[in-house]
């Protein structure tokens, strides 16, 4: 059986959740450098410049890549280059997106290669050269989602005046069109809007944009906060910062330092107020885990996860 150690491992492997490809397959498929077993691995024809590549399905930032060499024959990986970026081809230009070189690896040994945070959906592993294969036992691709990290969340606020609904605030659009691409709260008392990024993220940048027409003033005060707990709608959570205000038609940048939290409120504290949130963006880092995982079907190191599946849920909620 894994250790608890190798399991969080497995989890955190963002390669293991994504879809696999190779330039072609002779016998062995894409899928076994990913399905845990080191005594399996894939295996493309030969052939010029053969590569193998991960779509992660979502951008991350790669601290580091895990390679296991196959058990034999393992001198063929010499000279392997592994790349990080977010086209296809990326592997055609060996001047971009290069992570690192694989110089030698015995027989069955595993090595990490650091990649600096590099961004990227795909990660290619390809052999440039001629009369060359690519056999891998097990790939594993370890870093963060990259990106605005509100985009994949789910909105509400305490009013919607007409049809200025919470989700506009994160439509990727910074609101030239007032109606069409802002949220509103109706005039009330402590109005809010709240994001829930349905993970726990440490959160170190929020970008907050102000309508651009009149009443720039009505976001003087908000207070952005950002925690876990549901407590008072959410806006009972620690204090990122407050906004003293913002231009019409600006976009702030606020620091939150990697405070924790799976929420995200603003609030302006006081009678006859009204939210109104052109764009709010989230950045930061958080473990590749996600809600997702405990739906999904498990297509790799079968033997495991299939007979585990209670934990593997269990263990998947402690971080979420």
């Amino acid at each position: 059986l894994l250790s608890f150690s190798d399991l969080v491992m497995v989890l955190l492997n963002a390669a293991l959740w994504g879809k696999s490809s190779q330039s072609s397959t002779l016998t062995c498929s894409p899928e076994l450098a990913l399905d845990g077993v080191l005594s399996t691995f894939s295996h493309t024809n030969e052939e010029t410049d053969p590569w193998w590549r991960v779509d992660l399905l979502k951008v991350y930032r790669v601290n580091r890549v895990i390679i296991t060499n196959r058990p034999s024959n393992g001198l063929r990986i010499n000279g392997a280059v592994i790349r990080i970026g977010n086209f296809l081809d990326i592997y055609n230009d060996l001047s971009v997106c290069r992570c690192a070189v694989i110089s030698t690896l015995a027989d069955g040994a595993t090595a990490t290669f650091s990649c600096g945070g590099m961004e990227g959906r795909y990660m290619i592993v390809h052999i440039p050269g001629y009369k060359k294969i690519l056999s891998l036992s097990e790939v594993g691709v370890y870093g963060y989602l990259a990106g605005n990290l509100a985009v994949d969340g789910a909105t509400t606020q305490s009013s919607t005046f007409t049809s200025w609904f919470a989700e506009k605030a994160i439509d990727s659009n910074r609101g030239l069109q007032q109606n069409t691409s802002c949220s509103s709260t109706l005039d009330e008392t402590n109005p809010w809007w709240r994001l829930d990024l349905r993970d726990v993220y440490k959160i170190s940048e929020v970008v907050i944009t102000n309508r651009n027409d009149c009443c720039a003033e009505q976001i003087n005060g908000a207070e952005i906060h950002i925690g876990n707990s549901l407590e008072i709608n959410g806006n009972n959570n620690p204090i990122c910062a407050v906004i003293p205000a913002i231009p019409a038609g600006e976009s702030y940048s606020y620091s939150c330092g990697g405070m924790e939290g799976r929420y995200l409120n603003l609030i302006i504290p006081g009678d006859m107020k009204t939210l109104i949130l052109c764009e709010v963006e989230v950045y930061g880092e958080g473990l590749t885990m996600s809600h997702v995982f405990v739906n999904k079907t498990v297509r790799s190191i079968n033997t495991f996860l299939m007979s585990k599946q209670p934990l593997l849920i269990h263990i998947i909620c402690l971080f979420v």
